[in-house]
């Protein structure tokens, strides 16, 4: 059995919960913190880009009259709108034997115990090989087209997530999203024109999927954040002790938020 630190923050800003993610990260890469499950919510709802998403994809006018946030994370890949979701990350060093290896050969291991934990919601999952986006243009919706290892439902993803790997160690977080309108991401996202905005809600509809239209019923975060705990302990060997965040990870979380993820330096950046 490997031990780990289990976390549960309450729902936050999406600048403290990215800045959280990268204070453990530098945490444990000072080995100052053990291996860590973070299972997080957001509020208000937050639009997170990928570390080298243009921001110019963000309608900053629509975001803001609906009260939502932007962040930018330090993982990869294209937006998502945080909202009625369970959010994990998992970090720690690169060396773990859960997420040694290559990108691809970590994300496999993880992702067959998120698998599991969708199963224990009652639900039928398989992991999906990745395919290229078929319209074959870019898009900057990150849960219209499955990569290689994620979790679908019904051939729709479920499950969007993203790493990155640093001296440090290695970060990865996900979203499962458990209710609501998956296609409100589309009112926070700049197009062509309001056909153009349609369409894309059209395609996410049929690409991706929540917990609730997989299932028929709504989905409750401690149900799921339960399923995930017990998944991570019976798919990898884990034994979770329930933690805290440490002073230093918070007082190392407000100085990223001011510093870095609240700023237009990082947010804007590209």
């Amino acid at each position: 059995m490997s031990n780990w630190r289990l976390l549960f923050t309450p729902p936050a800003r999406g600048a403290w919960n990215m800045a959280v993610d990268e204070s453990i990260l530098e945490s444990i890469g000072r080995g100052a913190s053990l291996p860590t499950l973070r299972l997080y919510a957001w509020t208000p709802a937050c639009l997170s880009l990928g570390v080298a998403q243009p921001f110019a994809d963000v309608d900053s006018a629509r975001l803001r009259a609906r009260g939502w946030d932007v962040v930018r994370r330090i993982t990869g890949g294209r937006a998502i709108l945080h909202t009625d979701e369970l959010t994990y990350s998992v970090i720690g060093p690169a060396e773990n034997p859960i997420l040694a290896g290559s990108v691809l050969e970590s994300y496999s291991r993880l992702a067959k115990a998120l698998l599991h934990a969708v199963q224990e919601l009652g639900m039928s999952v398989e992991m999906k090989e990745g395919k290229a986006d078929e319209s074959g243009k870019s898009n900057p919706v990150c849960f219209e087209v499955p990569s290689t290892y994620e979790i679908t439902v019904d051939g729709k993803k479920l499950i969007g997530s993203a790493q990155a790997r640093r001296k440090d160690g290695v970060l990865q977080h996900g979203s499962l999203p458990l209710v609501g309108d998956l296609t409100r991401i589309c009112q926070a996202l700049s197009f062509a024109d309001e056909s153009a905005r349609e369409d894309a809600a059209t395609r996410l509809l049929a690409r991706a999927a929540t917990v609730e239209s997989a299932l028929g019923r709504a989905a409750a975060w401690d149900d799921a954040a339960r399923s995930t705990v017990r998944a991570f302990e019976a798919e990898l060997g884990i034994h979770f002790e329930r933690g805290e965040l440490s002073k230093v990870e918070m007082a190392r979380a407000d100085e990223l938020v001011r510093e870095k993820y609240a700023h237009p330096s990082w947010t804007e950046r590209v």
